[in-house]
């Protein structure tokens, strides 16, 4: 790819993009609270603020650069690969500015044939896969790409063990885009492999396989969508090297990297563990940051928590899930899910996939409610739910969002 068809750092319009993204994110509300050591109260509520919250650096970038591209090229058509990130509200600001969103099929794979050299793709924070990726190289269009340091940071990684024939096994859900895009960094070698583990039970699976070495089959079937092609579970378990999707939880991500070291050093003993097993720190430092912080909050003397983001956010999900430990928490994808009138609010309980609608939820005089929120959402819808707890316990924000 040449200099003029593929750009990592913006266009340099940022000074003529700030304001619009300023308009667009920016919330006044969230600003006095941060400045206020992160407590805000007003009559029967007070609010703690997690001291880490919100639009990541990666997640900033990335929304930036797509208005600079929306900018850069006003007469060319602009397209987005899948979702820039997972906010159902900033993508929605996108498409008002004309950029077209690319959907994935019902396999997760999409469709190309409809760009030519003259468009621009945006592609989005979590990166494409090496086959995308090489096809949009082959169309000649600029490309815009707006993929996180921390997951090219793990892609790296990823891509060493398999060129030292190790297979990658990553905790991570193997239908998300940007799992995908570190799993297919293997494939830059003939013999690159990789399986993908959701969670510790699934790292256990794998762990008994490993120590005990039986019925392969069973377990290539267990996880027919989340290996590689050609996967053998005999030949290609006897060589691991651990990464992460990025937005996992961070202590599952170094557990299940000493569970399976345990099981390799069982294997093979202690004097041939760095033979068949490695594992480098690819957490990103913005979801661990934004998890220690809500670990924090909850020392707290709080009596619920919101947590704001889309319901297909992994990172907010993983936050919620925290919270849910020790305290009632309401995991709402925006503002619009409090129902100032009726006294109720749609969220989506922790565990599960459908929005459920809960009343009465404020029915007490006096509340301390606890806020995060996921990397992928802006401080005016943090600002905005905050406004809406405090109209339905009946009164005025002093502070407009």
């Amino acid at each position: 790819m040449t200099d003029q068809t593929y750009f990592r750092k913006g266009f340099g319009l940022k000074g003529q993009v700030a304001d619009v993204l300023s308009q667009d994110y920016h919330s006044r509300l969230v600003e006095e609270i941060r400045a206020n050591d992160y407590t805000y109260s007003n009559g029967p509520v007070t609010f703690r603020l997690a001291h880490e919250f919100g639009f990541c650096y990666g997640v900033d970038r990335a929304v930036e650069y797509a208005y600079q591209a929306d900018t850069k090229f006003p007469d060319k058509r602009v397209f987005l690969i899948g979702e820039i990130i997972h906010n159902p509200h900033v993508n929605q600001k996108l498409e008002t500015l004309g950029i077209e969103f690319l959907l994935p099929d019902q396999e997760g794979a999409f469709d190309f044939s409809g760009i030519t050299k003259d468009d621009v793709v945006i592609i989005p924070a979590f990166g494409v896969t090496v086959k995308d990726m090489a096809t949009l190289h082959d169309i000649g269009c600029v490309l815009v790409d707006t993929t996180c340091g921390s997951v090219l940071n793990v892609w790296k990684r990823v891509e060493k063990y398999a060129r030292d024939g190790f297979t990658a096994l990553i905790h991570g859900k193997y239908f998300h885009e940007e799992s995908k895009a570190t799993a297919s960094q293997v494939t830059r070698y003939p013999d690159g492999h990789y399986i993908i583990v959701r969670d510790m039970a699934e790292t256990e699976t794998v762990c008994n396989f490993i120590e005990a070495g039986s019925d392969p089959k069973s377990l290539e079937t267990q996880f027919a969508n989340a290996i590689s092609p050609g996967f053998d579970a005999s030949k290609h378990l006897l060589r691991v090297g651990i990464a992460n999707q990025t937005t996992m939880l961070a202590n599952e991500s170094l557990a299940i990297a000493a569970r399976v070291r345990e099981s390799m050093a069982r294997r093979y003993g202690d004097q041939h563990l760095a033979d068949h097993f490695r594992s480098f720190d690819t957490i990103c430092s913005a979801t661990q940051e934004r998890q220690d912080a809500v670990i924090d909050l909850m020392k707290e003397p709080l009596d619920m928590m919101i947590v704001i983001g889309g319901y297909n956010s992994s990172n907010t999900n993983h936050l919620a899930k925290l919270c849910a430990k020790s305290r009632t928490t309401y995991h709402i994808s925006d503002a619009s899910c409090i129902d100032i009138e009726n006294r109720s609010v749609r969220h989506k309980p922790v565990g599960t996939d459908n929005e459920v609608t809960q009343a009465d939820w404020l029915n007490v005089d006096s509340l301390t409610i606890g806020i995060t929120a996921g990397a992928s959402t802006p401080n005016n819808k943090i600002g905005e739910a905050m406004e809406r707890v405090m109209r339905t316990m009946g009164v005025e924000p002093n502070v407009q969002s």
